[in-house]
């Protein structure tokens, strides 16, 4: 695929988003989640090495393809690993999946019912190394937890600003302003959020990609999904579980997946790999079935 093949393949493709993007803060309970207890490695390095691992495995799975994973968001160490030899966007691209990369840093401490992300002072040059991988786009996230007018227009500026910067490199950025799922003014936040990323899109002359947490109202994102100057929108499951997820993900027509913790649920290190293979094709089955059939 070159890059106006995956703009074709995000534009209209059917399937959803695989995030294995876990960095390194998640990187442990993820691992839990896996199966795999704290115990089992004593540094950094043996820490990242067993999650790349298992990225790798879910990658080289015969379930896990193009006609239903349209694309993969990578943690950094995972874009500038390898599968079975080969560089791990390329080992996607492959397989018909497009690869993007996680570019946030992580968050900053809460502020107007807020967390932007951190500075990204070297992000010029991922940017650079990540195109050069053929990774295709990015993934940026901040935190929206109460509807706080000021600090909603702060969170959702920040993303446009750093997607400028994405752009500027010939890359898609998608924007990810999580509304969190427990906040007790969430409606609230989905119509405050969704009124400034319209104010934004207007100055925009290309196009972004959205990665949103799923609405109270469904259909409350119509204009997001409709608009000229938004490649897609994704969801993110948010803490859902994956029945629960998919339910919602249906809710919203034009909202495909881009989930993680709903994808990796019932994945264990032990299982064989046929076992493995098996649960992971329901995982992608249901997931894809959410982003494609929609409620009426």
């Amino acid at each position: 695929m070159n890059t106006a093949d995956m703009t074709a393949k995000m534009a209209a493709g059917n399937g959803f988003i695989a995030a294995l993007d876990q960095s390194g803060g998640s990187t442990p309970k993820a691992l839990a989640g896996y199966g795999i207890e704290a115990g089992a490695w004593s540094n950094d390095e043996e820490m990242f090495g067993l999650i790349h691992e298992m990225r790798a495995r879910i990658i080289r799975s015969a379930a896990f393809d193009g006609s239903k994973v349209i694309g993969a968001i990578l943690f950094e160490r995972t874009m500038d690993g390898t599968v079975d030899g080969v560089p791990t966007p390329q080992a996607l691209i492959a397989k018909g999946v497009v690869p993007f990369i996680k570019i946030d840093k992580g968050l900053e401490d809460e502020a107007n019912g807020v967390q932007l992300m951190k500075p990204m002072p070297e992000l010029d040059a991922l940017l650079v190394r990540s195109k050069a991988l053929g990774v295709y786009g990015t993934k940026e996230r901040s935190v929206i937890n109460s509807a706080n007018q000021a600090g909603i227009a702060a969170a959702v500026a920040q993303q446009f600003e750093v997607g400028r910067q994405v752009l500027s490199h010939g890359m898609m950025p998608m924007l990810e302003p999580e509304i969190n799922i427990k906040s007790e003014t969430r409606a609230e936040c989905d119509e405050i959020m969704l009124e400034e990323i319209l104010k934004n899109l207007e100055g925009m002359d290309q196009q972004v990609m959205l990665k949103l947490s799923l609405p109270v109202v469904p259909g409350t994102f119509d204009a997001l999904t409709s608009h000229p100057k938004v490649l897609r929108v994704v969801a993110l499951s948010g803490g859902y579980k994956r029945p629960e997820a998919c339910v919602e993900l249906s809710k919203n027509k034009g909202i495909i997946a881009s989930f993680s913790r709903a994808l990796l649920e019932d994945l264990r290190a032990p299982m064989s790999d046929a076992e493995f293979d098996a649960s992971l094709g329901e995982a992608i089955e249901a997931i894809y079935q959410g982003s494609t059939r929609k409620i009426a």
